[in-house]
């Protein structure tokens, strides 16, 4: 049987290299990410966090680094007890140029049967790639209330 998974693709007119930029560095996430830095030097085998106040919500280890085509991490939410219980996810971020325009293939895979994470990055993903994607296109990032993502237990 198939574990469940995300995909998200979304087209951002920018190049891949400031969209790389965009994902990897922590001052530009923190204007597109509700404040969250991306912290990691970006090599196979080193640690990944995302950082939000201070504090890190979610862990990992980079899995793979073809810049600026290809990006890929373990994913473990640590703020909540359901979500700490569970097993690491697999982020995958696959870029790919078409003229102006590049297209942002994301999938988040390898969850658990019946994980609570699911439903949580199947309503964030898509807020943080719209407001990145808002960034990139016009300089100005969308504030996405954190409310209205209906995240149970988030508010």
């Amino acid at each position: 049987m198939r574990k469940p998974e995300f995909i998200y693709v979304i087209y951002i007119e920018t190049t891949p290299e400031k969209l790389w930029e965009a994902l990897t560095s922590s001052e530009f996430s923190k204007r597109y990410w509700w404040n969250t830095e991306v912290k990691s030097d970006w090599k196979v085998g080193s640690p990944f966090a995302l950082v939000m106040n201070g504090a890190p919500t979610d862990v990992g280890e980079v899995l793979e680094v073809d810049r600026p085509r290809r990006l890929s991490y373990t994913f473990h939410h640590v703020t909540s007890e359901a979500a700490r219980r569970e097993r690491p996810s697999k982020v995958v971020f696959n870029l790919e140029p078409y003229g102006k325009l590049v297209k942002l293939t994301l999938t988040h895979e390898d969850f658990e049967a019946g994980s609570k994470l699911l439903d949580g990055i199947s309503k964030g993903w898509p807020a943080i790639l719209s407001s990145l994607k808002s960034l990139l296109e016009s300089g100005t990032a969308l504030e996405i209330p954190v409310s209205a993502l209906g995240i149970e237990g988030v508010s």
